[in-house]
């Protein structure tokens, strides 16, 4: 008997992990794309992971991972990769991919792709640009849950990209797809993220999609977060969000102090671009994104490299208690082409 699809192993931290590119262009054709830079990746991932002390499980090729601008060639050395290094940490790191397409078919195509690739459960995202009514909704989550090979589903609800907001009526529909276990809540309207999780069935789980609403959206009930924070600083984002499950209130506001500026120097420019130049910053990964993306702005690289300048004052005075791990010395912040590509 199949067993029922469960949210359990997608609570906690999830992160949304960048895709780092290299500095030069992909050789094959005429790309002018930069190519994927897999050791990168790989660097990625462990940072991530912080030797378990990390992140709970990740997430590849969601916004974050300009997933809209990778192939499938790429989209599945990438998934490979992921879960051959998630699998390598402890009892394994569940990893989730992203599929999100404006075209259900389409959708359904890369649902089944990421399952052969080793995919624990699958990000939906509303489709974009069409903004189907809610019968569209529940058909297409029901017609990407016969795709996905009996995977989990976490749809994504990020009316800002979409154009299309989940509504709790909505919500409780989609729910009626069993394998939909999770949501991923981006509307950034708390007083809808409290109804979600009210109305949430047992089993499922609503996720904070947006760092700085982390705290604020786990104390009306989210179970954990999908962060693109703990890029940068995955054991501070673990605390915060631990410590809020656990409603250890002053351990929960004392990192979420201690995150904020960083949180918002991510945002600000359109995500990725800010934290891929925190990546670079850190000597992870270059700065580079895909077009229509264009490089960070001298005023992002000063703010990142602020932001974390000042994280590293705080672990190295152990004002926000011992972490393991350190972050570099020295950030980079260029602000031309040529550092860019260094």
């Amino acid at each position: 008997m199949p067993t029922t699809p469960s949210a359990a192993p997608f609570t906690g931290l999830g992160v949304a992990l960048a895709t780092p590119f290299t500095a030069g262009t992909d050789a094959v054709g005429e790309s002018r794309k930069p190519a994927v830079d897999h050791a990168a990746f790989g660097r990625l991932v462990e940072h991530v992971l912080a030797d378990g002390l990390g992140v709970d499980w990740l997430v590849v090729l969601g916004s974050t991972g300009e997933a809209a601008t990778v192939t499938d060639t790429e989209r599945h050395a990438l998934v490979r990769q992921a879960v051959q290094v998630g699998q390598a940490h402890g009892g394994g790191v569940p990893v989730v991919v992203g599929i999100g397409h404006n075209d259900t078919e389409r959708t359904c195509e890369l649902a089944a792709q990421a399952a052969a690739a080793g995919a624990d459960a699958l990000l939906v995202v509303t489709p974009f640009y069409n903004k189907p009514q809610v019968s569209g909704l529940v058909a297409h989550y029901r017609a990407v849950a016969e795709a996905a090979d009996g995977l989990p589903i976490i749809a994504y609800n990020v009316p800002g990209r979409t154009g299309c907001n989940i509504t709790p009526d909505a919500m409780r529909q989609i729910w009626a797809v069993e394998q939909v276990v999770a949501l991923k809540e981006s509307s950034g309207d708390l007083r809808q993220v409290g109804r979600l999780c009210r109305e949430a069935p047992a089993g499922r789980a609503v996720l904070a999609g947006d760092d700085d609403l982390a705290l604020a959206s786990i104390a009306v009930g989210a179970q954990g977060l999908v962060s693109v924070c703990a890029n940068v600083a995955p054991v501070e984002t673990r605390r915060l969000v631990h410590a809020a499950r656990a409603g250890d209130l002053v351990l929960a506001r004392q990192m979420g102090a201690l995150l904020a500026p960083l949180m918002d120097a991510l945002f600000t420019e359109t995500n990725p671009v800010p934290v891929k130049a925190a990546l670079a910053c850190l000597g992870v990964a270059t700065a580079h994104v895909r077009l229509p993306l264009s490089p960070a702005e001298p005023g992002t690289w000063s703010r990142v490299q602020t932001a974390l300048a000042d994280l590293q004052a705080s672990r190295r005075s152990g004002t926000a208690g011992a972490f393991p791990g350190s972050l570099s010395g020295r950030f980079a912040v260029p602000h031309d082409a040529a550092a860019l590509a260094s």
